[in-house]
């Protein structure tokens, strides 16, 4: 699999420290609200890498942190007048609710940064005791970013060009206005943990190097997040890590690309901001996992009500699909072998095409030729060569988190019987009681579908 890394600007081959083994780190939340449609690509994205990498039989151990301390997380707080950690654990549970509307799987670890404050002040000392951190006069601890000779190697930007655009605000007291807080001393009425330095809180860069480092060690694999984060955010983490560890931090880096509302990027001041919540209310949640898997995950995406009534209408046909499967399987009587040799082209297309730095627009196309391959010959195939088909359907769409909704539970009885007499009334041309039946089958939700294999069931 080769992945584009943003650290080398190029398409590197994607290979572990570990064969068979892939450590990931990805930014998660800060919990102060409900997750927007942009803050849940990356959480789609790169759960579809996990699943990827699991796919092709890797072990994936993958940490996403909760940042459950943080300036709006106080403000918050402020106005709600009550604490911090309130607000965290409140719009923490949303996020989750949200991930498993959204089809994401569960982290290996979901670690929270005031619940790793040792691991924080420990790579704050180590950054202190070489150097590369200070102490200001105000307890504040700052990383000198001019004595680290590799600063800016991931955003691609020289030193000078990076300090056009610094500045010290109210209240720092920095040596160079490059640098950036570590360690923050607590002002009057705000959370605060003792440290050497005085009582304060973690900068929010310091957050994610402990978290890795506590968790995936000093050198990881892979680590993930929007575009946006790439400065200061990832850059600054960097910084931390390989000089308070003295060794790479990350061998590759992957970025997301924006998310954009109707060509307009989005913001509250132009009212085009729109909660995962919002929007799951209105069509559900797959299809806004449909959505933003639905490009390559570089590239601009542009959200619209058009789009994602689309979407929900393609995962409508995959869903058709595979409840024909499960009806052909039910009245199988053809020998055909077809679909065992195109569920196998299937999957080296759709492996060709996550293997290329994750495309999963390409992915997904390949899905959809499937179906239609699927659709054209489920009729005249054998039982074994339909399950074939069906094993590798669900293999693949589960790969991209998709068709999780689908209701495999046994038509009841009464209903059966319900499409027995239909059949019945129908041959004797009963047509009030056959209409009777429908619209009986329509309030407990299902349609038949007349087929030339018999009547189709199929919950609505």
């Amino acid at each position: 699999m080769k992945i584009f890394n943003t650290l080398t600007r190029q398409k590197d081959e994607f290979i572990p420290i570990k064969e068979g083994e892939y450590r990931i780190y990805v930014c998660g939340p800060t919990v102060y609200n409900f997750i927007h449609v942009g803050n849940a690509r990356p959480v789609c994205v790169f759960d579809t890498l996990r699943r990827y990498l699991e796919f092709l039989g890797n072990k994936v151990y993958y940490v996403s942190n909760i940042t459950d301390i943080d300036d709006k997380i106080i403000k918050k707080a402020n106005e709600e007048g009550t604490t911090y950690d309130v607000i965290a654990r409140r719009y923490e549970q949303e996020y989750f609710t949200d991930c498993r509307g959204l089809n994401v799987k569960p982290a290996t670890v979901h670690p929270r940064a005031t619940e790793h404050i040792d691991e924080i002040l420990a790579i704050t000392k180590d950054l202190v005791d070489k150097g590369f951190a200070y102490v200001a006069n105000n307890g504040d601890v700052y990383f000198r970013a001019h004595k680290d000779h590799d600063y800016g190697k991931l955003s691609h930007q020289p030193l000078e060009d990076l300090e056009a655009g610094a500045r010290i605000s109210v209240g720092e007291i920095k040596e160079d206005p490059m640098d950036f807080a570590v360690w923050k001393s607590s002002k009057p009425g705000e959370p605060a943990w003792a440290s050497p330095y005085g009582p304060g809180r973690p900068g929010w860069h310091i957050e994610c190097s402990a978290m890795a480092r506590r968790h995936l060690g000093d050198t990881i694999d892979l680590h993930c997040g929007g575009v946006d984060l790439v400065f200061p955010h990832h850059e600054n983490e960097i910084a931390q890590s390989e000089c308070a560890n003295g060794c790479t931090f990350a061998n590759y880096w992957m970025h997301n690309g924006f998310l954009n509302i109707d060509n307009h990027k989005m913001s509250k001041s132009l009212n085009n901001f729109f909660t995962v919540r919002d929007v799951a209310e209105q069509v559900g949640y797959e299809p806004i996992r449909f959505f933003l898997i639905s490009g390559h995950y570089r590239s601009p995406l542009n959200y619209t009500k058009e789009v994602i009534e689309s979407c929900k209408a393609s995962l409508e046909r995959l869903y058709t699909c595979r409840n024909n499967l499960d009806f052909a399987m039910g009245n199988a009587s053809g020998e055909g072998k077809e679909l065992i040799a195109k569920a196998e082209a299937a999957k080296a297309k759709f492996i060709d095409a996550m293997d290329d730095d994750l495309n999963t627009a390409d992915a997904i196309a390949a899905v959809f030729e499937f179906a239609r391959e699927i659709n054209t010959l489920s009729a005249s195939e054998s039982k074994e060569s339909l399950q074939a088909a069906a094993d590798m359907f669900d293999s693949l769409t589960g790969v991209l988190g998709l068709l999780y909704n689908r209701n495999t539970d046994d038509v009841p009885e009464h209903v059966k019987s319900l499409v027995a007499e239909r059949t019945e009334v129908r041959k004797a041309k009963n047509w009030a009681r056959a209409d009777a039946i429908r619209d009986e089958l329509a309030s407990l939700g299902y349609v038949v579908e007349d087929t030339a294999s018999g009547p189709k069931i199929v919950r609505k």
